[in-house]
């Protein structure tokens, strides 16, 4: 396809509830415009946007796809994001380079949980948007139902711009409301006219003039119902509906025809914010050719043959093959060869792309998404993508010893590929921690990482980092002496323990007198006390909030040194934490949880269970509730997966570290046995 002027571009993204339809949707309009010769099926894994074998595992999408096509010399693009929960941060890349939406709702279902927080996440970027009711062909399809639940929930200005022509096995097409040459079946002509009626009070609900002109009962022409419907999807005043059935090609043609007559193209779209690099001021870009370049990193895939992959909006001025740019958020030069037009894993090459279009460029060396592609003396800067915050974390780690050399790169090219996964490695427990939006979204990333950079790896539920402390003051002495011949060793120290307020961590003092304990030995004690406080005694966790003071002791003239004052130290601080009451800790999480009103009992009563202390409720006026509490970290290591089981998808939480706490006392045996059969099992594995 020859590059093509902003004005007829339009990129849409699909939005739904998982299974709804999207992909099936946009194998039709492949077929349809011409690019494919048939339609491909998710459950056979043909199709062109599903092309992962873990989407073919699956049954569904596990990754936004970009897909181009030809219609009346407008060039679509289409994002065809994955209605799972767990790949939300998918649809946050799809959703941030769309100019609207077309969110595609199931007949026989209606509205469903997706829906609607993908109509939210819409809202939240201010995306013009139409609704397309599919799977008319569907058994118990019903066009009026369907829309019934969409307008109790949205809103009255969701207008039908089609009637369906039958239903399930019946379904043969649409009615276009605003097709002069319609042939309207006599049993639907009240139905038609209603419809029209409807969409004409809409159209003069957006315009002043028309308004009054409705009012005083004349008659608003056709060419007015059409400026106004395309004012009304640009201002989001007014959603049309459609209708129809991909799998027969069914409303398909119509639906390209309203995306190419009234939704946006990106000269349409709002001017965007950018800064310039090294100067924090903002300013505006207008989405033309001609312009400075400006062009935005939204997603990565790494691929083990070609590389790594970057697909880009071009938001201002012209993107060639064979250039060099610069990556403005890094600073660096980026030499960018070929210039790609992609449909699902194919790619076709292009001299280059326009302001407003999409593409691909593969082995880039700097550039990872959020990244903004300019030129050297004009480097512009556009703010990058924000995912959601991950709510599951797993321990993993390598399956056998040849994983091991793999594990850290591999994790760090799957994190390049998807931002909504976070890899760290926890201090304490010594863990690599994998952290996503549920369990199947670590799933997949674990699959991809095998099948794209063989390495295997194991996943388990991660180690509470439990902590000690002491609970009283205690006074010890320890003396070390060793004689083997020659210099032999001597340390003597008294030590005063005494637990320090939370989060306080360590404090070493003296109050030496006379010279008892040299200078020079005493850094030796202090060495040796913070030494003993990386294993408790009361089950070998790191010891926190203790103060420790070197307050008498002796040593000899010949046989004492630094170590035997260091080997002394050690051995007091551990006497100390036995005399001075040994407390263990847990780690105590900030948890808010955000849930519809129905669902707020039954989520407070399972927090209970969990130890959790409520701390307020916050209604948000959306039907939703949030509850704020605090909740020990060991009872919320499968959260994510419960709580989607709870609410029926349509809870959603965040959670951070808080304080710690002491663990109450008839669970401190059992954490003690949990960690000793652990150490077990690491010893038997290796």
């Amino acid at each position: 396809m020859a590059k093509v002027s902003t004005e007829l571009i339009r990129n849409v993204v699909l939005l739904s509830h998982s299974g709804a339809g999207k992909t099936i949707l946009s194998e039709s309009l492949l077929n349809q415009t011409g690019v494919t010769n048939r339609i491909g099926t998710v459950e056979d894994g043909t199709t062109v946007s599903d092309y992962e074998p873990e989407e073919s595992k699956r049954g569904n999408s596990v990754q936004t796809s970009i897909m181009h096509m030809p219609w009346r010399d407008h060039k679509i693009n289409i994002l065809d994001t994955p209605g799972y929960a767990d790949y939300r941060g998918e649809v946050v890349s799809g959703v941030r380079v769309a100019d609207c939406a077309v969110i595609v709702v199931s007949a026989p279902s209606g509205l469903e949980v997706g829906t609607a927080q993908m109509w939210r996440m819409a809202d939240d970027h201010n995306l013009p948007r139409l609704v397309y009711i599919s799977k008319m062909d569907r058994e118990n399809a019903d066009f009026g139902r369907a829309l019934d639940s969409l307008t109790e929930r949205f809103g009255r200005h969701l207008v039908p711009l089609q009637i369906p022509i039958g239903a399930e096995d019946s379904f043969t097409g649409v009615i276009n409301l605003l097709a002069k040459d319609a042939d309207v079946p006599p049993e639907l002509q009240g139905e038609v006219d209603d419809a029209m009626e409807r969409l004409t009070e809409a159209v003069a609900e957006i315009d002043d003039e028309l308004a009054d002109k409705y009012l005083e009962g004349e008659q608003i022409t056709e060419v007015e119902i059409r400026a106004g419907l395309i004012q009304g999807i640009r201002d989001a005043t007014l959603v049309p509906v459609l209708a129809g059935s991909p799998t027969n090609s069914l409303g398909v043609t119509e639906l390209l025809d309203v995306i190419t007559d009234y939704m946006p193209s990106p000269a349409d779209s709002e001017a965007v914010i950018v800064t310039t690099a090294g100067n924090d001021e903002e300013s505006e870009i207008e989405c033309k050719s001609d312009g400075p370049l400006a062009a935005l990193i939204f997603k990565t895939a790494a691929d083990p043959f070609v590389g790594r992959l970057s697909y880009f909006r071009v938001y201002s001025g012209t993107l060639d093959s064979d250039n060099q740019y610069w990556n403005a958020s890094k600073a660096e030069a980026e030499r960018v060869g070929q210039v790609f037009v992609v449909n699902g894993k194919n790619q076709d090459g292009v001299d280059g792309l326009a302001a407003g279009d999409i593409g691909a460029i593969s082995r880039l060396n700097s550039v990872v998404t959020g990244d903004t592609i300019s030129s050297r003396d004009n480097p512009l800067v556009i703010q990058g993508l924000s995912f959601p915050n991950p709510v599951h974390h797993m321990a993993v780690s390598p399956k056998t010893k040849a994983d091991v050399d793999k594990m850290t790169s591999s994790l760090s090219r799957i994190v390049e590929e998807d931002p909504s996964l976070i890899v760290s490695r926890d201090e304490q427990t010594l863990e690599v921690i994998m952290q996503g939006l549920g369990e199947t979204h670590l799933d997949v990333a674990i699959e991809k990482m095998k099948r794209k950079f063989g390495v295997e790896l194991e996943m388990s539920i991660p180690r509470v980092p439990y902590m000690e402390t002491i609970s009283r003051r205690a006074r010890v002495e320890y003396r070390h002496k060793k004689q083997s011949g020659g210099h032999g060793q001597f340390g003597h120290v008294w030590l005063e323990v005494e637990p320090l307020p939370r989060g306080s961590g360590f404090e070493f003092a003296q109050s030496i007198v006379g010279g008892v304990v040299p200078r020079e030995y005493i850094p030796s004690v202090e060495k040796g006390v913070r030494g003993a406080l990386d294993g408790g005694v009361v089950a070998g966790f790191p010891v926190i909030d203790f103060k420790a003071t070197l307050v008498d002791g002796s040593f000899h003239t010949v046989d004492s040194s630094g170590v035997s004052f260091e080997i002394a130290g050690g051995h007091a601080a551990t006497k100390g934490m036995e005399q001075a009451g040994p407390v263990l800790l847990e780690p105590i999480m900030k948890v808010d949880i955000t849930v519809p009103d129905e669902f707020t009992g039954d989520i407070i009563g399972d927090l209970n269970g969990r130890r959790g202390r409520i701390q307020g409720m916050v209604p948000n006026g959306d039907g939703t509730t949030t509850i704020n509490c605090e909740a020990p970290r060991a009872e919320m290591l499968t959260y994510a997966t419960e709580l989607r089981s709870q609410t029926q998808g349509q809870g959603s939480f965040t959670m951070e570290f808080d304080h710690y706490e002491d663990v109450p006392q008839h669970m401190v045996d059992q954490v003690v046995k949990s960690m000793t059969e652990q150490q077990e099992a690491a010893e038997a594995r290796s």
